[in-house]
């Protein structure tokens, strides 16, 4: 990677405030090493039959692994990369990677845009363009935005941390640090996963500066427990439905899907050793999950384009942050609030809910500790909404912030 010595950061700023102008340049030794680890992978038995219920079936991976060996250009992947403006600052110790996509309208919304695991900046491909020039892309001048979006400190180009404690919190208030040191005091969020989880966070603490906070996951809004009769008889025959497909959903998951976090919460370090080693273990690691979580049937591909996915794996692979991205799931349940109620916030807050999110909101639950004031219910899309189904993301990001102005 390499970055340029220019600062973009106001003269009267310290130098720990400084914003580094950054390109994307990883050098072709890089490149190299990993075509000879794809060229000696050492591949595991498989037993017959089984096809994903015990993981990445291994000839589907040894496809994919072909085109991502002779196929997939990164080159052209980079560079497509490379046209958003990229800068580098620290931020409470931490080196912190962002994109910072300014909009041809002057009176555009700052929005500060934030991926999860074990996604990245990637997942925003298809976005970019739409919400800062919605006039380019047939929409209405007035929906614009400024884009800031981050790399989560411990991820891809943001990686790896050196210090302990950068669970989400922490990295809300880094983020708020970065709007402040971009010059917008008033600014909306947007996020899923545990960009969901900052975005959340940046509306509870900072309620005077966001304009508004657009998820498309809410973190704890599921049915944690089964339903008991009188919470049933309380709701709505359809939310009645509703809660009880999500105590069901949320049963699956635990038994089937929760895995890998309860792996990254306790013993991250143990599991860097062989994802950072072996890139084939990273892409399975990651693929599994763009097929479990999205609404593909039988290869992530369905819902996610293949080149965009292995994009996603090769910041991972690339800069070496399998382990240090796994950490946000340590620090989080060794944190202090970890396994009490989430604090109340009053930033107002839309939920664009897709069908394949793993886990099924119920308003009624997340209406306890949030501002929602927009819920929006689409018939297909998954967790991965921005690559999957980017137009009605866009469309309900658009939406919500414009009857915020409206109503301002």
């Amino acid at each position: 990677m390499t970055s340029s010595a220019e600062s973009s950061s106001p003269s009267s700023a310290s130098d720990s405030a400084r914003i580094e102008p950054f390109r994307i340049d990883f050098p072709q030794s890089d490149l190299d090493d990993l075509h000879q680890r794809l060229d000696r992978t050492r591949w595991p038995d498989e037993l017959p039959g089984v096809g994903w219920a015990y993981g990445v079936p291994r000839e589907y991976l040894r496809e994919l692994v072909r085109y991502w060996r002779h196929d997939y250009d990164w080159q052209a992947a980079q560079a497509r990369l490379n046209a958003w403006p990229q800068f580098t600052t620290e931020i409470d110790g931490a080196r912190i990677h962002f994109a910072h996509v300014r909009s041809p309208e002057p009176d555009a919304t700052p929005l500060v845009i934030t991926h999860g695991w074990p996604g990245s900046i990637v997942e925003f491909t298809d976005v970019v363009g739409p919400l800062t020039d919605p006039r380019a892309h047939g929409g209405d001048p007035a929906d614009a935005f400024h884009l800031v979006v981050p790399s989560i400190p411990g991820f891809g180009l943001s990686g790896p941390t050196r210090d302990t404690g950068w669970e989400f919190q922490r990295v809300a208030a880094a983020f708020a640090e970065l709007m402040t040191r971009l010059g917008y005091e008033r600014f909306g969020a947007q996020g899923g996963d545990w960009g969901g989880a900052i975005s959340r966070e940046l509306g509870r603490a900072y309620p005077e500066r966001l304009v508004g906070v657009h998820l498309n996951l809410l973190p704890g809004s599921s049915a944690a427990t089964e339903p008991t009769p009188e919470e049933l008889a309380a709701l709505s025959p359809e939310e009645r439905e509703r809660a009880l497909l999500s105590w069901r959903r949320g049963l699956e998951w635990r038994r089937e899907e929760a895995g890998y976090a309860e792996l990254q919460g306790t013993r991250p370090q143990t599991l860097a050793y062989a994802l950072t080693d072996s890139p084939v273990g990273q892409l399975a690691w990651i693929a599994e999950k763009f097929r479990a979580w999205t609404d593909a049937k039988d290869r992530p591909e369905e819902a996610v384009d293949r080149d965009l996915m292995l994009t996603n794996v090769m910041l991972y692979w690339l800069t070496a942050t399998a382990g240090s991205s796994a950490r946000i799931y340590y620090e989080r349940a060794h944190a202090d609030y970890w396994g009490t109620a989430p604090e109340p916030s009053t930033a107002p807050t839309a939920l664009a809910v897709f069908p394949h999110e793993p886990l099924v909101p119920l308003r009624h639950v997340a209406e306890r500790t949030n501002n929602i004031v927009r819920w929006t219910e689409f018939d297909r899309g998954g967790h991965f909404a921005a690559a999957e189904e980017p137009a009605l993301l866009v469309e309900d990001v658009r939406s919500f912030f414009r009857d915020l102005r409206t109503d301002a």
